[in-house]
């Protein structure tokens, strides 16, 4: 046969040693096909639906080593039986019929794929994640081994220029959540469905991020931005903005109603002094570090007169468990300019709920700590597609301004609360424009038991389909300034 010019040339400018490393290459590491095609085939280094769970994780962080483009195309289901991690400029694509499922060959593992600079809090970027379908299999558990708080089926935690498509759980158990991001600049989350008894999409601290084309059928919250979070729900604490979640479907199950389509958290701390009283999940600054208590959620109150001072891992001081969270220092965390636009919610339970945690778990707002205020949250095409009459809104929190646009309602109101140890939840500008109301008689819109609030609520294009409709305040201890349109409230 006839060789090119270019194919001589090719092989004329092979050093001897890369001669060398081709003739040592191992047998079952086809280096000549994946150097050509520009991808790696995991079946070369021996994933395979026959292979043990022990054996497929060890094959398949053998080909994420090398880097680039990995394929998993054949179909079939794949054990796996521990934690294969992920480094920078990486992407894993899995083909249609397959399938990872865990197994317990090497003993209970929580991550089924993990970025490599979550262990050291290293930043990994450029990494996608394409088809991948999870199979949890009852192995749903806690183990904290690479990160305490992270316990995602999915997990990065420092990871910048992440995206994540076509990602498929459908048995979720009650420990972990599908898919947990936390630390995190630039990520994109699309077509994804996620089912079972935990969160779907869990965010920890981050800043751009997208959400889109998701169906979620979870007996927890679908999408958690928690920027605060119980001690084992995140392993950091901060702000998460300027983000989208959109097109996505909370679809109707009527055994599971808890939780929220999405959770939207806050928190601040003070800190550390002797003499101050914590509990379980309690954030102090000492020492240019956060620190949280690591205890059992018994709402037992502890005295710590001892400052916490270690730079990594937990202590037991004064009988108080301290877990060192991070190194940088806020004293706040919160939501802020984030949309949500194209939801439809089937689910009959409270769709969006912005709050602070205040019970056994978690006291998100120490007494006297600076107040967080969310900002810039967007509602836009939102429809309410259930009649069982729950809360559209839950605001337990200082928020700025919440914007409802071209969404459309049925009996869901509007509630603030004061569930926590501030006592002044500030003012709050509340904006439907151009909404639709499709409850017939009279609809409490606005509820108020906050403390000290204040709320100027304006509605303006609304859209009345019921001739009976009529709307009603409760306002509570609040100075509500009114500027509306619908029935009962207009002057």
């Amino acid at each position: 046969m006839k060789r090119s010019p270019l194919l001589l040339a090719a092989l004329v400018a092979i050093t001897p040693l890369q001669a060398q490393n081709l003739t040592n290459s191992p047998s079952n590491a086809p280096t000549n096909s994946i150097q050509q095609t520009g991808f790696t085939d995991a079946a070369a280094y021996g994933f395979s639906p026959e292979a043990k769970g022990a054996e497929n994780t060890k094959a398949l962080q053998a080909a994420v080593d090398q880097g680039g483009t990995i394929v998993v195309s054949h179909p079939g289901i794949y054990q796996i039986a521990g934690t294969v991690y992920l480094g920078s400029n990486t992407s894993l694509n899995f083909g249609n019929g397959v399938f990872l499922k865990k197994v317990l060959d090497q003993g209970p593992f929580s991550h089924v794929l993990l970025n490599k600079g979550a262990r050291t809090k290293t930043y990994d970027e450029h990494i996608s994640v394409e088809g991948l379908q999870i199979i949890v299999n009852g192995v749903d558990v806690r183990t904290f081994k690479d990160a305490y708080g992270l316990h995602g089926q999915l997990a990065f935690f420092y990871v910048k220029d992440l995206r994540i498509s076509h990602f498929r759980c459908l048995d979720l158990g009650h420990a972990q959540y599908g898919i947990q991001i936390c630390t995190f600049e630039d990520i994109m989350v699309e077509n994804a469905i996620i089912k079972g008894q935990k969160d779907g999409v869990h965010l920890g601290r981050g800043k751009r991020f997208t959400i889109r084309n998701c169906d979620f059928q979870t007996g927890d919250d679908a999408v958690a931005l928690n920027a605060h979070d119980y001690a084992t729900g995140n392993p950091e604490l901060g702000w998460i903005e300027d983000g989208v979640v959109e097109n996505c479907h909370d679809l109707a199950d009527p055994t599971q109603k808890a939780g929220f389509f999405c959770r939207i958290l806050a928190g601040a701390w003070i800190d550390w002094k002797s003499g101050m009283q914590v509990q379980q999940s309690d954030t102090v600054v000492s020492h240019g570090r956060l620190y949280r208590v690591q205890e059992n959620p018994d709402g037992k109150i502890y005295t710590s007169l001892t400052q916490p001072t270690h730079e990594t891992g937990s202590m037991v001081i004064d009988g108080i468990k301290w877990g060192v969270v991070q190194k940088d220092v806020t004293h706040t965390a919160g939501v802020r300019n984030v949309t949500f636009r194209d939801i439809f919610i089937s689910k009959p339970r409270t769709a969006f709920s912005i709050h602070f945690d205040n019970d056994k778990y978690s006291r998100s707002y120490y007494p006297g700590a600076e107040i967080p205020k969310q900002e810039g949250i967007v509602f836009d095409d939102i429809r309410v597609l259930n009649d069982a009459g729950t809360d559209f809104l839950l605001v337990g929190t200082p928020v700025d301004s919440v914007t409802v646009m071209n969404s459309s309602l049925r009996k869901n109101s509007i509630r603030f609360h004061g569930k926590s140890a501030l006592t002044d939840f500030g003012k709050t500008t509340l904006h439907f424009i151009g909404c639709s109301f499709l409850y017939p008689g009279k609809m409490e819109f606005l509820v108020n038991t906050a403390p000290k609030k204040t709320i100027i609520l304006k509605t303006s294009s609304s859209n009345i389909t019921p001739d009976d409709f009529s709307a009603s305040i409760t306002p509570g201890d609040a100075n509500i300034n009114v500027d509306s349109d619908l029935p009962g409230l207009k002057k």
